[in-house]
């Protein structure tokens, strides 16, 4: 069972309010921030996260919000700027490690992920990836092939294999095909040292998922 956490979302349209419906669902705890507060009506009248109207970047308002007790900040407002504002503001104000920042600009998206700051794009996907960021330990698979068999999965990798070859990271049923760092995709030789931030793209047999998962948590042998 997944830890509950406490996560800030600022911004309520399509991607911000279905984020809070899954992690509410998913029994986390959620303060949701917009500028308007007509937004908070796609929550629903049943919604149990906390709701603020205000400026996402504002202090006071991000306070009021539980920053300071937030496990994560997810900045999905219309805006590239007023995103990387808040990314900013709660990481270098509030110290929170989990920020994902939406960014429709791809070419900005690359400079912030080079600067450590995760960047998504499109509402569903956009959702499922700022979830996968924010609770690392949820299971998501990124593709399945026909017979159900085999599937590419993303996952981060622990800080205990930092430092590894990318290719001792072995299992009879799964490999690696691809590593994401700083924004770009790589194919890993047997030189590729794993390093903190990078993130792997495995294909592994169905049934072997779970070992995969425990390979990563307790480290490479």
């Amino acid at each position: 069972m997944l830890r509950a956490v406490h996560v800030v979302i600022v911004g309520c349209g399509r991607v911000g309010s279905t984020l809070a419906l899954e992690l509410i669902a998913s029994g986390h705890t959620v303060a949701v921030i917009d500028r308007k507060s007509d937004a908070f009506k796609r929550l629903g009248e049943n919604f149990s996260g906390l709701t603020i109207a205000g400026i996402g970047f504002d202090r006071d308002v991000l306070l009021e919000a539980g920053i300071d007790r937030a496990q994560a900040v997810a900045a999905v407002t219309n805006g590239d700027n007023s995103n990387i504002l808040i990314a900013r503001v709660a990481r270098e104000k509030f110290g929170i490690e989990k920020v994902v920042a939406r960014i429709y600009d791809p070419k900005r998206a690359e400079i912030y992920e080079r600067l450590g700051v995760a960047t998504v794009a499109t509402v569903k996907w956009t959702s499922e990836r700022i979830l996968r960021r924010i609770l690392p330990d949820i299971s998501s698979v990124e593709w399945t092939d026909p017979s159900s068999n085999v599937v590419l999965i993303e996952r981060e990798f622990p800080n205990s294999l930092v430092g590894k070859k990318a290719t001792e990271i072995l299992l009879a049923s799964a490999c690696i095909s691809a590593i994401r760092r700083l924004g770009t995709a790589v194919i890993p030789d047997e030189k590729t040292i794993v390093q903190q931030g990078d993130v792997g793209y495995f294909m592994v047999e169905i049934n072997s998922l779970n070992q995969l998962d425990d390979l990563l948590k307790q480290g490479a042998s």
